[in-house]
């Protein structure tokens, strides 16, 4: 049963997840792998628009998408991006990134190895990982402006594309916690996380809405270190 309050305390993390950013002409733009098409479907829109030249799209393969993208994500959002009717000389591969600071990595270095400049970025993630990856991006590329993006959706709108409610609180849930941990272990810039959101989060988690949570060797879920 998910309750009206988790439902509320879902919503308050979804809003806080995305960055909010007006799109605009960025001189390349990322489209970070992971299960979900629309992150190639959205390129391809920001592309027609004229907000990026080239798209480089970055992943390998995960236990999530190993069936359903069986030749890699970026290879899957490549094809995709073809499909539709970007040229295939306006869009680099990178096949190798597992996890979104290798994503970043591996997609600068692919940039610098063909000799594009880069000053801007348009980061194209999943919607509730609009900030997780603007915030990856600027600890490992602090000297490129970062513009996130994200198919335009609401918080229904993704659970009715997921199919499962439940899943998507998890998630939302589980980047949550990555948001507040991960900077102390040097993965990301620090960001002010709001008190509301994090009472929202602490609820959920107390709602058992957990499964996508990461724990330490004896099962202890991370937090982040009381000041």
């Amino acid at each position: 049963m998910i309750s009206a309050q988790n439902w509320a305390d879902t919503q308050r993390l979804w809003d806080y997840h995305q960055m909010g950013h007006v799109p605009r002409p960025c001189s390349v733009a990322i489209g970070l792998g992971s299960h979900d098409l629309g992150v190639a479907d959205t390129a391809v829109d920001l592309y027609r628009r004229g907000m990026a030249p080239l798209l480089v799209f970055t992943g390998a393969t995960s236990p999530t998408t190993r069936e359903r993208m069986p030749r890699g994500e970026a290879v899957h959002y490549q094809e995709r991006a073809i499909e539709l009717g970007v040229p295939s000389s306006a869009v680099l591969v990178e096949p190798r990134a597992r996890n979104t600071g290798e994503n970043i990595r591996f997609s600068r270095e692919l940039l610098a190895e063909v000799g594009i400049d880069v000053s801007s970025v348009l980061l194209i993630s999943k919607p509730y990982e609009e900030r997780r990856a603007y915030a990856t991006a600027r600890k490992l590329w602090p000297e490129v402006e970062i513009v996130s993006a994200s198919s335009p959706m609401t918080l229904q709108d993704y659970v009715d594309a997921i199919g499962d409610a439940r899943l998507v609180i998890d998630m939302l849930v589980g980047a949550l916690q990555r948001l507040l941990i991960y900077p102390e272990l040097g993965f990301m810039i620090s960001q002010q996380v709001p008190d509301d959101v994090i009472g929202a989060y602490e609820r959920l988690c107390r709602g058992g809405f957990t499964s996508r949570l990461i724990r330490d060797k004896d099962g202890h879920v991370l937090s982040q270190a009381r000041r």
